[in-house]
């Protein structure tokens, strides 16, 4: 699909990954459209962008749907949908203090892999009613899943589930929308130089690096972002999760 002239949403737009994807995709001429929490940071890369930013709880079915409606008025049914808004968190199933509280599994389950559907089947029904171009496609959708959806380390269990849902969400979801011609793909980044990420110190940030085979470094979020354009412009790429790693193997821990 050429996304030339057509709509892009992009959760978690605000920064990090879903910034820079919103950036490449704005670069091949797309409208982008920002949904995140984070309005100050939001506002200015729609700014940025000549986009517009609306603000979005993914894992609430009302802040969706008016956020999704809301984007559509303003730039159109998307062509594609980049879901990118995530959290994480860091603790053992079983821990010094006990078992893990159950709402902190459930938060990461519900923003990741809730947020990740609920704009999914909101985007699908959109795009589901538009005219499809000339090869009979009508969008592409492409969450963001993890490494630690296929090798996660202990004290990873409920980021692992979360992304592991969305890796196990990509193949049916694909196989129900091919009568729309609407894609669905997932992408596994590894190690990423997110906000996150650049503000550990820089012996941390090495020493992380070296676990990469190769490049060894950190990835680029504007690697992330030319694999998303990349799978938007090829119509056969469908039903798919791409690792994005360097060939990264996480250890249990």
């Amino acid at each position: 699909m050429n996304i030339s002239g057509k709509t892009v949403f992009v959760t978690g737009g605000a920064s990090g990954l879903g910034a820079a994807t919103a950036r490449a995709l704005v670069g091949a001429g797309a409208r982008a459209a920002i949904l995140d929490r984070d309005a100050a940071r939001g506002e200015a890369v729609a700014a940025e962008l000549g986009g517009r930013f609306f603000a979005v709880d993914v894992a609430d079915a009302a802040s969706a749907e008016a956020a999704v409606s809301q984007a559509i008025a303003a730039l159109g049914t998307p062509s594609a949908l980049v879901n990118c808004a995530g959290i994480g968190t860091a603790g053992r199933i079983v821990g010094r203090d006990g078992p893990m509280p159950l709402d902190a599994f459930e938060k990461v389950v519900r923003v990741n892999l809730v947020g990740s559907f609920n704009m999914m089947r909101l985007c699908a029904h959109a795009m589901s009613v538009a005219q499809p171009d000339a090869n009979g496609q009508r969008g592409v959708i492409i969450s963001t899943a993890s490494v630690a959806a296929f090798d996660g380390q202990i004290g990873q269990a409920a980021y692992a589930a979360s992304k592991g849902g969305i890796v196990a969400l990509t193949l049916p979801a694909a196989r129900e929308f091919a009568r729309f011609g609407i894609r669905v793909l997932a992408i596994a980044p590894g190690l990423f130089l997110t906000p996150l990420l650049a503000e550990l110190p820089r012996e941390v940030q090495e020493g992380l690096a070296a676990a990469i085979p190769n490049p060894a470094r950190l990835g680029r979020p504007e690697e992330f972002a030319a694999l998303v354009a990349a799978m938007i412009d090829n119509d056969y790429l469908n039903g798919e999760v791409v690792r994005l790693d360097g060939a990264l193997r996480m250890a249990p821990k």
